[in-house]
């Protein structure tokens, strides 16, 4: 069962007295929002703004939409961070899933107990019951450690592109149990730590080995560099949401592409999709420095579309190096 804390969107609303409120949130929580913008109705009499586009992350946040809109106030719901406030008027408001991890967990145990000593980590669903359940292990003899926080991720979460608390103590444990079902984290936790990653699911209860769907990641990400070095026109794709807006970074590509010989055309996007990247004819080769996820995590193009970690590796190769573990970083940003 999902719980969202809308007692602190209300408390907010009080406290500030907005005329106007947005509220976002991911795919899977958007059914909640209609009846939650009810209610504030109902209760303060204000207009409500329900974000109809799809939120990936606190990188996606609506800060920017907000103030176009006139909403004083902006609530993101589902993305648990270190902190309660990004920009000036976005408010992170949690929502955890209470479903039992303990059948999940029984199955588990015989899998996990060849493991000397395991790092446990989970995403903002279920951050709530990582201690519980670091303990159930720890009852039936399996050795648990829960990694400390970094940037915004608090003790024992990841992200999809962020992954402090499992990259600093990779050298401490002998494999990975990500708490929930989630290709993208349990592929982001297995190909930047380098060691074997488990995701529990706790709905299907059973253990899942991510290891031939990480390789699988990995060999087409390494494969789009290897394309990637034969192209002469690449298009620089700038990431217009307010977390993943980074001209610092896009411009250093450009200027180490053309030092290398190589055309760039500067492009700025919200969602990088094959049928927005269609329309360049002449590019052989794009660079996206929005969201790893793209370029890593099974989407299809017809080009290569390279994430900033690949984009590293690119260069190194065109400067004769040899490609190392380009993936095995705490983040992918």
């Amino acid at each position: 069962m999902i719980e969202i804390d809308e007692n602190k969107i209300f408390e907010e609303i009080r406290s500030n007295k907005p005329r106007s409120v947005c509220i976002s949130a991911p795919d899977g929580l958007m059914i909640y929002l209609e009846d939650i913008s009810s209610r504030i109705k109902k209760e303060f009499n204000i207009d409500v703004f329900i974000m109809g586009d799809s939120c990936y992350g606190s990188c996606d946040s609506t800060n920017f939409e907000a103030k176009r809109i006139g909403a004083e106030l902006a609530f993101n719901i589902g993305h648990t961070i270190s902190f309660e406030k990004l920009g000036d008027r976005t408010i992170m408001i949690d929502a955890f899933d209470n479903i039992d991890f303990e059948p999940a967990v029984k199955k588990s145990i015989d899998a996990l107990k060849k493991f000397k000593v395991i790092g446990m980590v989970t995403f903002s669903q279920y951050l709530h019951q990582i201690d519980s359940i670091k303990k159930k292990f720890e009852e039936n003899g399996v050795q648990v450690i829960i990694g400390k926080g970094g940037g915004q991720l608090q003790d024992g979460q990841v992200f999809g592109c962020e992954f402090y608390p499992a990259f600093y103590i990779k050298e401490s444990v002998d494999a990975f149990v990500v708490l929930g079902n989630s290709n993208f984290h349990g592929i982001g936790v297995s190909l930047s730590s380098g060691k074997p990653t488990f995701m529990i699911d706790p709905y299907a209860e059973e253990i899942i080995d991510v290891k031939g769907v990480a390789e699988d990641r990995e060999k087409k990400a390494i494969l789009s560099i290897s394309k990637a070095r034969y192209a002469e026109k690449f298009g620089l794709i700038l990431g217009l949401k307010e977390g993943q807006f980074d001209t610092k970074k896009l411009l250093s590509v450009k200027r180490r592409l053309e030092e290398r010989g190589k055309e760039v055309q500067l492009i700025a996007m919200r969602e990088v999709t094959q049928e927005r990247i269609s329309y360049f004819k002449s590019i052989d080769a794009f660079i996206q420095t929005s969201c790893p996820r793209v370029s890593i995590d099974g989407y299809t193009f017809n080009k290569p579309v390279l994430s900033s970690p690949q984009a590293e590796a690119l260069l190194d190769l065109l400067d004769g190096k040899e490609l190392d573990d380009f993936l095995v970083k705490p983040h992918w940003l």
